[in-house]
């Protein structure tokens, strides 16, 4: 392909073109899925161990975290990296194409993140409610029509939302000229392979060292040196108590600072803001003078006779959570609402790629809308069923959530593609402000209907952002699509057995392995609309009208702001999120973020090069040897 990335779309993006034209323009121009292998054997297979291995990494990092890490563009430089290998080494007699690397992410990103997005949300809620895990073969037709649900849903919205307005989808362009720099066979393209490997090194060894070690010293049963979970500052404290006590520790992991790194400054330095003011002053507070606010949520009784009792950390958090989650769910929804042109071009309709009569020139290469009918029923009817049987869901209400899904998945899809950011958490929240009026009381219903809109939602706006990138380096829109569909099987068949090994029951989310601050924050809206919010202590209360209201403010006051101004904002998300999780991983992931704004203030150049091989590799390395070490000690304890 001669051109670049830039002149396809300008070439493509013209305005003066109709849609029809402008389709033509790519065909004749860009396209070039039937010169070059794209579907192949190989490319899937490729696709879906690379797939696994990041399903099981981003479901370690989802459960610690709430926040999955696209695949993408890891599973291009890894895909990359180890085909070059098995190509010198003679067990590969031929490169992949940058058609078949395309097709390879779009099966590594199925399996890696379609599949496994509502399981540190809406199926983690669901075990933190029920305090029952779900049987194994309901979590894996769920799982699997849910993941396919998205990817039909996605069929109508790609050449309208792809090849007519040509929205930009950034992290589909990103991913397009990382698979063009690697085929460029410039130094950059080795060096990015060689860090993303030697951080996953390092990572792992992080891991080893931390989980590993005590491991095997039980099995040898003999003394090893081991890397401490965390490091305490005993001379500091806060009312009288270890700063440990509230949970400001440095943690022995490099996931939290390369997720810091990948987050931004913005984001990091929100985080350490949120812990402060959570765990240094607000919760001292409740706990010296308002400690009967914390014995429903695990705290011992101890607590009210003895001053000097300290509840545990989980206690704690399961206090402060419930202001986390007003002001994380009320600047999503204001941010959603703030949306409206984007809402109202998602709904509104929009007019064929063809005059009448004409013929289709596209037809024999994009995906038919026959498979989207087809799909879409299977799919849907799939999801009921398990609604009904499973979990007892009315069929009419089951109806009811998968229409919403379909049109909120339009609005999360238009979004992706103008903000690169995917608002699963307010689809969501919608389905479930929604049920709380159709079902009030039935928590269970309220979870498992918001699950099949945020799921279906998450699926189809990544299939989405793949379609992008194989439209700007001329794929066969069919056949990735097929190389993505192909990806939820294998999702799906890895990602579930390992959650019950990772979480076989519910103390273990809430936990300081693992806080589930995703999870927390759906469980808590649902109880919340099934109990009221007259069920709640009056200091938690307090806690949700300020968070809810400081949701609200800081997003306007940024809108109000000049540029440079709107920086010194914090997010309202991130301080959100730092009231749900402990205060030692915001701790570290204002640390990342730190580290890499430094790096980009000296080096810019070379930090946008390698922060996200650096960072994916570390988090990457670090994740799966953590998964490895648990199945480890349950395999052989």
């Amino acid at each position: 392909m001669s051109t670049t990335l830039g002149n396809e779309e300008a070439s493509a993006a013209s305005k003066e073109l109709t849609p029809q034209e402008r389709e033509l323009d790519w065909y004749k121009n860009v396209y070039q899925g039937d010169s070059m292998p794209q579907l192949t054997v190989r490319s899937v297979l490729m696709g879906s161990v690379l797939g696994a291995i990041m399903s099981l990494s981003n479901l370690y990092v989802g459960l610690k975290t709430g926040w999955g890490l696209g695949v993408a563009i890891t599973a291009c430089i890894l895909s990359y990296a180890i085909w070059t290998t098995l190509r010198k080494v003679g067990l590969a007699k031929t490169d992949m194409s940058i058609l078949e690397n395309n097709a390879m992410q779009s099966t590594a990103s199925a399996a890696g993140y379609s599949t496994g997005g509502t399981m540190v949300s809406a199926i983690a809620a669901y075990l933190i409610v029920t305090k029952t895990n779900m049987e194994f073969w309901t979590l894996m037709g769920w799982t699997f029509f849910l993941a396919m649900l998205g990817v039909m849903l996605a069929i109508p919205m790609k050449r309208q939302m792809i090849n007519h307005e040509q929205l930009r989808f950034p992290s589909g362009v990103a991913a397009a000229a990382t698979l063009k720099s690697l085929h460029a066979k410039g130094g950059d393209a080795v060096r990015q392979a060689r860090t993303l490997f030697q951080m996953m090194g390092l990572g792992a060894v992080v891991a080893w060292a931390r989980d590993g070690m005590p491991w095997l010293a039980g099995k040898l049963k003999m003394n090893l040196p081991a890397l401490p979970a965390d490091f305490h500052f005993p001379l500091l404290k806060i009312a009288g108590q270890p700063i440990a006590k509230w949970t400001f520790t440095l943690e022995a992991s490099t996931i939290m600072i390369a997720a810091g790194a990948l987050m931004g400054w913005k984001t990091g330095w929100s985080m350490l803001l949120g812990a402060v003011a959570t765990y240094a002053i607000a919760v001292p507070q409740i706990w010296q003078h308002f400690p009967d606010a914390l014995l429903a949520h695990g705290a011992d009784p101890k607590v009210l006779l003895d001053p000097t009792f300290f509840p545990t950390s989980k206690a704690i958090r399961n206090w402060s959570l419930w202001g986390g989650s007003a002001m994380m769910v009320s600047s999503g929804m204001l941010g959603f609402a703030l949306q409206w042109k984007t809402i109202v071009r998602a709904l509104t309709p929009q007019k064929a790629s063809t005059a009448s009569g004409e013929a289709d020139p596209l037809a024999a290469i994009e995906v038919p809308n026959s498979w989207f009918w087809a799909g879409t029923t299977i799919a849907a009817l799939g999801v009921m069923t398990i609604m009904h049987f499973a979990f007892h869901v009315k069929p009419w209400m089951s109806l009811i959530a998968v229409i919403m899904t379909f049109f909120l998945s339009l609005v999360a899809c238009r979004a992706t593609g103008e903000t690169d950011t995917t608002p699963i958490g307010a689809m969501g929240k919608i389905t479930q402000l929604t049920y709380g009026v159709l079902a009030p009381a039935n928590v269970v219903t309220n979870l498992m209907t918001a699950c099949v809109t945020a799921g279906a939602a998450g699926s189809a706006a990544d299939l989405l952002t793949d379609l992008k990138s194989g439209y700007l380096l001329g794929a066969n829109p069919r056949k990735q699509f097929l190389a993505q569909f192909a990806g939820i099987f294998v999702g799906t068949a890895v990602v579930v057995p390992v959650w019950y090994l990772l979480v076989p029951n519910a103390d273990v989310l809430g936990s300081e392995k693992f806080p589930a601050p995703a999870a927390q924050v759906w469980a808590s809206v649902a109880q919340l609309l099934s109990n009221g919010i007259g069920s709640l202590h009056p200091t938690i209360q307090v806690s949700m009208l300020v968070g809810g209201l400081i949701g609200i403010i800081l997003p306007l006051i940024e809108l109000a702001l000049p540029k440079k101004a709107k920086a010194f904002v914090p997010s309202p998300t991130a301080l959100g999120l730092s009231m749900v999780i402990p205060a030692t991983n915001a701790i570290s992931m204002f640390l990342g973020a730190l580290l890499a704004l430094i790096w980009e203030k000296r080096n810019s150049k070379q930090a946008e090069a390698f922060l996200i091989p650096i960072a994916a590799g570390l988090i990457a390395g670090e994740s799966l040897l953590g998964v490895g070490i648990v199945l480890l000690s349950v395999l052989a304890p």
